[in-house]
């Protein structure tokens, strides 16, 4: 079986990108300090967008864009840190978290901006997990004026060729396909999770239970949008023949138990944007940012720091 995890419309559809986590204490979201703000909802063609901020509008922005297998709380435990020197940007996407979406065609691109021009921020680095990486990167390309710096954890670009999988991985796809044609949107959350959080080279017993509590109930509640259907439009043309026009910094990250396309991805990334820098987090899968959250954020802001960002 072949795979293109960059292909991910929302929860009824089986092949989609992830969210994760780690430690019983990081795991819990950050007290919002005493200076966020957060706002609701922004009503776009079709949808009522649920988002957040935090930090000062007057820092640098940043856009966090969710996982496949979670919404904007995925981020929960890097925001503190984060909205210390930046204007921190997250929303849910179509088919996600707490928005709400009629089943019409859509950008997420024009999603991403139309939060953005609301808030009044010219421009802002792009922080993109899987598919939101995937958002990201098409982000880049067509409005590359909207875009300081960007980093991928486990993305791919858009129209990426499809890369073999392994048999337990090609086994795990047909168990989604098999509840998805079912129907079951509970267990097909279960068994995105084991795809993408787990990995299929690990098991549950190897990972911390509280972060397999975390990453489970962060695609839980995306079942309530199982049966919407916002078709999103894709770029034209697709990012894999364009990456090497992105000319901003970019940070390119991957979990080394993540699965055999999003390893193939992040090396093409490393290898094709022209300010690239990578970095291959241990011991954990597609969710490196939930799973490994301290981790994650010590590499973040080194490298915001690093390019001023």
């Amino acid at each position: 079986m072949m795979a293109n995890p960059t292909s991910t419309p929302p929860m009824a559809q089986s092949l989609r990108g992830g969210g994760g986590r780690k430690s019983a204490g990081s795991l819990r979201p950050e007290k919002r300090p005493a200076y966020a703000r957060a706002m609701p909802h922004l009503t776009v063609p079709g949808a009522s967008l649920y988002y957040e901020t935090d930090g000062h509008a007057s820092a640098p922005a940043l856009l966090l864009l969710h996982a496949g297998i979670a919404n904007l709380r995925m981020w929960d435990p890097q925001i503190a840190a984060l909205a210390a020197g930046h204007f921190v940007i997250r929303f849910d996407s179509r088919g996600f978290g707490q928005t709400s979406t009629e089943d019409v065609a859509f950008s997420n691109r024009a999603d991403a901006i139309a939060v953005l021009d609301h808030l009044g921020v010219a421009a802002a680095t792009l922080v993109g997990c899987s598919r939101g990486g995937s958002i990201a990167i098409d982000l880049a390309l067509e409005h590359p004026d909207r875009v300081t710096g960007l980093v991928t954890i486990g993305s791919g670009p858009s129209g990426f060729p499809e890369v073999e999988l392994t048999e337990a991985e090609d086994a795990l796809f047909d168990e989604l396909d098999r509840a998805f044609d079912a129907k079951d949107w509970h267990r097909l959350a279960r068994l995105e999770v084991a795809l993408w959080a787990i990995g299929p080279l690990r098991t549950e017993a190897d990972l911390d239970p509280e972060f397999l509590s975390t990453a489970y109930a962060l695609n839980r509640v995306n079942v309530v949008h199982a049966e919407e259907n916002p078709l999103p439009i894709p770029l034209e043309p697709p990012a894999s023949i364009r990456v090497v026009d992105i000319e901003v910094p970019a940070l390119v990250t991957v979990g080394e138990f993540d699965i055999t396309p999003a390893l193939a991805q992040y090396e093409y990334l490393l290898s094709t944007l022209p300010q690239a820098t990578g970095c291959t987090f241990r011991n954990t899968a597609h969710l490196p940012s939930v799973e490994r959250p301290a981790e994650f954020e010590r590499v973040l802001l080194a490298w915001l720091a690093e390019n001023r960002l």
